[in-house]
Parts: C-alpha cells; sequence; structure tokens
C-alpha cells in the first residue's frame, strides 16, 4: 500500500492522467459526435450550384443573361427562387420556344428532376425567394376540402373556372386548366404567380390554405362515375350555358312563336 501510495504521489502522476482524461475526451467525441454533416452538405450544395451555372448557360442565359439579371427577351431571375425555377421547368414551360407567343405553354420536359434541382440552386443562389416545397407541404393529408372549394371559388376561379377548368383571358393569354396537374407544382404555382397569376404567399394563402385548395381540386377533378349536377357542358360555367341557351333556348321560342303564328284566324284565312 506504502508502494502503491508513493507512485500515485509521483510527479508525473497528475501529467499521466491528464494525458489519459484529454485521450478519453478525444475519443468520445470522435465516436459520438456528428460527422462533418454541415461541411458534406455545403460541399453537395456547391457543387450542385456549379453543375445548375452550367446548365444555365448554356440553356438560359441567352434570354435571362449570363447573370440571371434579365434581358430584353427574359426577365430577371434574381430572387425569384428554387420553387420557379422548379415550376417552369418541371411543367417544360422553359426553356421557352423560339417562337414565343402570348405566354409559355406547358410542354414536355427536357431536363431531368436532378438537372432541375441544380438550376433551382443556382438561381436560389442568386437571391433569396421561395424553396421547392416538401411532400409534407403539399400533401393533402389532414386537408378541409370545403374550405379549400371557398377559397378557390374566392381567389381562382375567376380565370380558372369553379372547377379548375381553365379559361380565356386577354390579348391571347389564358388560364390553363388545372386537370390533373402534380400537386407540387400547384404549391409552387400559388408560392411564386407564374406570368399572368398573381402570386400567393404564405401571408396571403397560408400552408393550410394551399393544401385546402389542393385537395379541392383532387376532389373535384378526380375520377367520377356520374356527374350529380347532370350534364356538365364541359364544366365550363356561364359560357357554354350561355351559349347553349341563345342556340337551343332561343331557337325552340322562335319554333314556338311560329307554330302559334301559323294556327291563328288570320292565318288560316289566308
Amino acid at each position: 500500500m506504502k508502494k502503491l501510495s508513493a507512485r500515485r504521489r509521483h510527479p508525473l502522476a497528475a501529467v499521466v492522467v491528464l494525458l489519459l482524461a484529454l485521450a478519453a475526451t478525444g475519443g468520445l467525441y470522435t465516436a459520438f459526435a456528428p460527422a462533418d454533416k454541415a461541411q458534406a452538405d455545403e460541399t453537395a450544395q456547391s457543387l450542385a450550384i456549379e453543375e445548375g451555372k452550367k446548365l444555365y448557360a448554356v440553356g438560359c442565359a441567352s434570354c435571362h443573361g449570363t447573370g440571371g439579371q434579365g434581358t430584353t427577351d427574359g426577365p430577371s431571375l434574381v430572387g425569384v427562387g428554387a420553387a420557379a425555377v422548379d415550376f417552369q421547368v418541371g411543367t417544360g414551360r422553359m426553356p421557352a420556344a423560339t417562337s414565343q407567343g402570348a405566354q409559355a405553354p406547358s410542354k414536355k420536359v427536357i431536363y431531368s428532376q436532378a438537372q432541375i434541382d441544380q438550376l433551382a440552386a443556382y438561381i436560389a443562389s442568386l437571391g433569396a425567394g421561395p424553396n421547392i416545397p416538401t411532400e409534407e407541404q403539399y400533401g393533402t393529408e389532414g386537408a378541409d376540402i370545403g374550405k379549400g372549394g371557398e377559397l378557390f371559388r374566392t381567389n381562382c376561379a375567376q380565370c380558372h373556372n369553379f372547377t379548375g377548368k381553365g379559361g380565356a383571358l386577354t390579348k391571347g393569354k389564358y388560364a390553363p386548366s388545372l386537370e390533373g396537374v402534380d400537386p407540387k407544382h400547384l404549391y409552387e404555382a400559388m408560392q411564386t404567380g407564374p406570368q399572368n397569376m398573381p402570386s400567393f404567399p404564405d401571408t396571403t394563402l397560408s400552408e393550410q390554405n394551399k393544401k385546402d385548395i389542393i385537395a379541392y381540386l383532387e376532389a373535384v377533378n378526380g375520377p367520377k362515375t356520374e356527374n350529380p349536377g347532370g350534364l356538365e357542358l364541359g364544366g365550363l360555367g356561364p359560357v357554354t350555358e350561355g351559349l347553349f341557351a341563345w342556340v337551343f333556348g332561343l331557337g325552340a321560342a322562335v319554333a314556338v312563336a311560329v307554330w302559334v303564328a301559323a294556327r291563328t284566324a288570320k292565318a288560316k284565312k289566308s
């Protein structure tokens, strides 16, 4: 015991204990501390931005400028955010056709989703803007279809029709049909306000409001065995209904008037 006590009081004992403590602390940190995840994420993001910049230079810079500042052929992309890129490129509206019309129509998508994400990362690096929504944001779980219908009729039906069938606007422009549109793209359109559409940020339509509207559109445009309201005339609202009334209603009224006039006493005498 005396020998052990003497060793414990050795001048180098404190140094040995300190070294052992430092080694244990370093080992525990290496074992339990998170890996350099932040650094890895930052590297991956930098690579995505770099690849997106290359794609942008080939497919977008001729209209939007080499730095996204915009030209006479295309608007500035600074601050539009990743969501706008995912919508425009993910629906085939961009890159636009050589001969541009009143607005860019949806068409076949020419980029893969990975390339779209890279383009979105590069554009997002030019200025802050709406991010690409997650599935939790645009998914319809917990949505109120009735509330969504009310919101859609108040904010959207003037252009898209009350069931989202679309409609004509001025100067050759139009509100496209929303039938079969990916819920993510519906959410992004409300976020960013593409082309002639106003934007509806969370301060105007909350995340839950957007979810409700998407659920409503899925309900009215989903598979149906029958139309409870009868013949829907294409679901285009007062335009086709008014045309039907004028052609068939007025035509029937004229036919009845001719029939009655042909059977008056004066007509019989002649």
